[in-house]
């Protein structure tokens, strides 16, 4: 398959090309960069100087429309116009980006600030979550990237939600992200010298992602929910921990919901399902495409607390776009994908 990465500078781009590069299948025939255009990817990233890779042209560059898929990794905002060309040229397209995510435009406006300008392709987008959405992203051609704090929670929670095992009204969500969820771009709030021993709660009450989890945990539960979502920016590169905690409707045993999760994700190549009293770690996932799911009965406060570690740039991002990939074009969904991790 001929392969487009448009924004191939940026972190989750990079980890595209690194997971690309050894995938058997593909063949990456045009990068973008609108800072580095002209000049080889290896200028920006040395250690990819071993590839043989495309020099790095701007966007508007029409070979991009000759590739049999797209990857769009920019910011909000951006996507919008580029997918509807290539969409219009039959490239299949899987934005990493917020512009399809959300299907309703006035909710997209709400919460990004900008009014969407093709909100016709917001009812054909399919929202990029594998193990949730496997039949509708096999016949897409636009494919919505989860973000990856909203694939950290909705994962965690999406066994108790189809089995009715919440109260609706308590899901809280606080979740823990790495320097690298924030992109390249320069900013004081990610300077070394202000994250560095420090920890902090950002967008309290208010992140854009708050809107993704919740319409697609109402698509889990049947019915509209809220949600309580505070992110918390940790001093390391990689990785997210969330810890979801919600009242159980029903008294049942732990093992009796370990169980309905085990098999809610029996065959899933990429969802591990942690042994009584274990809880996941960043490090356990660091490069891999993976998710560990720890759970607690609280007995005491009648709450379920369940536990996710993902990498943000491959599960949380990339890697998921290439699992989309593969879903797309009928390839073995761990292809390219198979890598364990990095260690130390």
């Amino acid at each position: 398959m001929k392969v487009g990465i448009v924004g191939a500078t940026g972190y989750t781009g990079a980890e595209l090309i690194r997971i690309l590069q050894g995938h058997p299948e593909v063949k990456i025939e045009v990068l973008t960069s609108q800072s580095y255009a002209g000049q080889e990817i290896a200028q920006v990233f040395p250690q990819l100087s071993p590839l043989e890779l495309p020099v790095l042209t701007e966007q508007e560059q029409d070979k991009l429309t000759e590739v049999d898929v797209a990857f769009l990794a920019l910011p909000h905002g951006v996507s919008m116009p580029i997918a509807a060309r290539l969409l219009s040229a039959g490239v299949k397209v899987i934005d990493l980006g917020a512009d399809f995510r959300l299907k309703d435009a006035v909710a997209y406006q709400t919460w990004y600030g900008l009014e969407h300008s093709y909100p016709q392709l917001l009812a054909e987008a399919v929202y990029g979550l594998p193990e949730l959405k496997r039949e509708q992203i096999a016949a897409a051609r636009l494919v919505a990237n989860p973000g990856c704090y909203p694939t950290s929670i909705l994962l965690a929670l999406a066994p108790a939600l189809k089995h009715g095992l919440l109260h609706l009204d308590t899901i809280i969500a606080d979740s823990k992200s790495g320097v690298s969820g924030a992109g390249r771009g320069v900013s004081l709030g990610v300077h070394f010298s202000e994250v560095n021993e420090n920890f902090k709660a950002y967008n309290v009450g208010q992140h854009r992602h708050t809107a993704e989890i919740e319409q697609e945990l109402a698509v889990l539960a049947g019915k509209p929910l809220t949600i309580t979502f505070t992110p918390h920016l940790v001093p390391m590169t990689r990785g997210i921990l969330s810890t979801v905690y919600a009242k159980l409707r029903q008294n049942l045993e732990e093992e009796e919901i370990r169980a309905i999760y085990r098999d809610f994700y029996r065959g899933e190549p990429f969802v591990k399902v942690l042994e009584a009293g274990q809880y996941p770690q960043t490090k356990w996932c660091a490069g891999s495409n993976r998710i560990f799911i720890g759970l607690k009965k609280d007995a005491r406060t009648g709450r379920l607390i369940l536990v996710s570690a993902i990498d943000n740039l491959v599960k949380g991002a990339s890697g998921q776009a290439v699992q989309n990939m593969n879903i797309l074009f009928g390839l073995p969904e761990t292809m390219g994908l198979e890598e364990t991790g990095l260690w130390p």
